[in-house]
């Protein structure tokens, strides 16, 4: 049986992908900050479903975590979808330096902390996957979202030097990157680039789009934009001056 090791799964994303995962027969395993919210969905899911509370930044704790799930599966991790993050939107200079330092702990440093804490089990499964959120706003720097921006920029990166490093060991690495998602984070935050592009997409389609990169297998691009507006923005980021994103972002901010 397959499995796959969730961060974040508590909500959101990470609990729609569980979902659809957990339907189409795999074993999941549930981490997230909230002990409540796992419990209940492991209760509503059933069988093939593990759980831990886990909070991404205590490096020590997301090792033991991931080895006893992986232990549950003779060894084995065939995907990790780091889906763990925060976000908080508002000017640069408003959001305190203990927010922001939130913000890259654990969107960059948790997700680095399980990535690595998973990398002994991947390499001895077969066409093992690692799958993390990036964003829209790993494109070009969102005015109002500068610290989440950077993080995903982060994620970005490191997506890009693992898909590389880790092909010896037969290990895919690739990112997702939708923009705005109906999620509760998404609604306790706000912008104007919000009210101008919408939140079209819903966690379900993240979550396609999750089992649709594993299906693929080694086919696609290292990065997945969602979404058919976003997937536009992409093409003109690339078929267009720097000058032009820069533009575009100061419009849809104001």
């Amino acid at each position: 049986m397959k499995a796959i090791f969730i961060t974040g799964a508590g909500a959101g994303i990470g609990e729609a992908t569980a979902r659809r995962f957990h339907a189409a027969g795999w074993s999941v395993g549930l981490t997230d900050v909230n002990e409540a919210a796992l419990e209940k969905l492991s209760a509503e899911l059933g069988d093939r479903v593990w759980w831990r509370a886990l909070d991404v930044t205590d490096s020590n704790r997301v090792h033991a975590t991931v080895e006893a799930f992986a232990r549950e599966h003779d060894g084995y991790l065939h995907v990790l979808f780091n889906c763990a993050g925060i976000l908080r939107t508002g000017a640069f200079e408003k959001i305190s330096p203990g927010q922001h330092k939130s913000i890259i702990d654990i969107n960059v440093t948790g997700l680095i902390n399980v990535t690595h804490a998973a990398f002994r089990f991947l390499r001895v499964t077969p066409d093992a996957m690692v799958i993390s959120m990036s964003s829209a706003s790993a494109v070009y720097g969102v005015p109002d979202f500068a610290s989440y921006s950077a993080s995903k920029f982060a994620v970005r990166g490191l997506t890009e030097a693992l898909n590389i490093e880790w092909q010896k060991h037969d290990i895919r690495v690739l990112d997702i990157m939708p923009p705005f998602v109906k999620t509760a984070m998404v609604a306790e935050n706000h912008s104007p680039i919000m009210d101008r592009l919408g939140v079209d997409l819903d966690a379900t389609d993240i979550a396609e789009a999750v089992w649709e990169a594993v299906q693929n297998g080694n086919a696609g691009a290292v990065h997945r934009p969602v979404g058919l507006q976003f997937r536009a923005t992409m093409l003109a980021a690339k078929l267009t001056p720097a000058a032009f994103t820069r533009g575009l972002m100061r419009f849809l901010s104001r």
